[in-house]
C-alpha cells in the first residue's frame, strides 16, 4: 500500500482486532507484516502490552514516522520490537525468525499482492509454535469491478497478483496443516468525487498497468470503487505429526514415546 490508501489498512487492521475480540491467546511474540503507522497500534499494544513484537515494515515508511506511532501507542513497544524491511521477505520468501518463535502472525492487507501466497503460509506454519494463531486480510478478486466493466481502452487495468478467493484461501490453509480456519468477506464501498481521487486509490490499490495521467470525460468514470475484503484466521495445531498424504496423518517416530515399567522384584 502507499500513503493515499493508509487509511484504508488502519481501519481493516481494526477490525482484524476486534474479530480476535474471542480468541484466548496468550501472546508472547508476534509479527506483524507489514507493519504502518497508525491508530491501530495502541488497540495492539493495550491486547499485547508485554508480547516482544517482530515487524516487516512497509517500504516508503519512514523510521522516524514508525518511531512516533510506537512511542504515541505504547513507550514499551519501544524497547520490545525488532524491525526490519518487508523487502527482505519480498526477496527471498523466508523470515529472518527461527522455527516456532512467535504465537501470532498478524497479516494485514498483504496477501493480494503475492505472486502465491502458500509460500507465505508456508513460513507462518514454520515460525508459529504449537498453538499459535495465523490471522490475515486480503484484497479479494472482485475488488474495483466496476473498473473492470468499462470499455476497453478507458483504463488499463491489471489483475491482483493474487486472485485467490477466501474458498481458495481456506483450502490453501488446510493443504498446509492449519487447523479449523475461519474466512468471512465484506464488500466495503468508496465514493469519490473526484477522477484525480478515484484514480489515486486505484492505483495504490495496485490496480492500474500504470499510473493513470489522462483526461477523462465527465461521466466516462464510475463514482466509487468497491473492494472485496477477505478475512481469515487458522491455528497451528500438531507441529509433530508430518504432512497428511491421503488424508490419513503421519507421525514421526521420534515423537512417539516407550512406555517402561520397573521390575517388582
Amino acid at each position: 500500500m502507499t500513503q493515499p490508501i493508509r487509511w484504508l489498512q488502519d481501519e481493516i487492521a481494526d477490525r482484524m482486532l476486534q474479530k480476535l475480540d474471542v480468541v484466548k491467546l496468550d501472546v508472547k511474540d508476534v509479527l506483524i507484516v507489514p507493519d504502518f503507522p497508525g491508530k491501530h497500534l495502541a488497540s495492539f499494544a493495550k491486547r499485547y502490552p508485554n508480547a516482544n513484537i517482530h515487524s516487516l515494515s512497509e517500504e516508503g515508511i519512514s523510521g522516524f514516522d514508525m518511531w512516533r506511532s510506537k512511542a504515541l501507542s505504547n513507550w514499551r513497544s519501544l524497547f520490545n520490537r525488532n524491525a526490519e524491511p518487508i523487502a527482505s521477505y519480498l526477496a527471498n520468501d523466508k523470515f529472518n525468525l527461527p522455527d516456532n518463535s512467535v504465537d501470532l502472525v498478524f497479516s494485514d492487507l498483504l496477501l493480494q499482492d503475492l505472486p502465491d501466497p502458500r509460500h507465505f503460509l508456508q513460513e507462518c506454519w514454520r515460525i508459529l509454535r504449537e498453538g499459535g494463531l495465523i490471522t490475515f486480510s486480503y484484497l479479494g478478486p472482485d475488488t474495483g469491478n466496476e473498473l473492470r466493466a468499462l470499455e476497453l481502452g478507458v483504463l488499463k487495468l491489471k489483475n491482483l497478483l493474487s486472485p485467490w478467493d477466501m474458498h481458495d484461501m481456506g483450502d490453501a490453509l488446510l493443504g498446509e496443516r492449519f487447523l479449523d480456519p475461519v474466512m468471512d468477506m465484506e464488500f466495503i464501498s468508496l465514493d469519490y468525487q473526484s477522477d484525480a481521487l478515484l484514480m489515486a486509490d486505484a492505483g495504490a490499490l495496485k490496480l492500474l498497468q500504470m499510473p493513470a495521467i489522462e483526461q477523462f470525460k465527465s461521466g466516462v468514470l464510475p463514482q466509487k470503487m468497491t473492494l472485496e475484503v477477505v478475512y481469515g484466521h487458522a491455528w497451528v495445531i500438531g507441529k509433530h505429526l508430518t504432512k497428511a498424504r491421503d488424508n490419513i496423518a503421519y507421525i514421526d517416530i521420534n515423537q512417539i514415546g516407550r512406555k517402561t515399567r520397573s521390575d517388582s522384584a
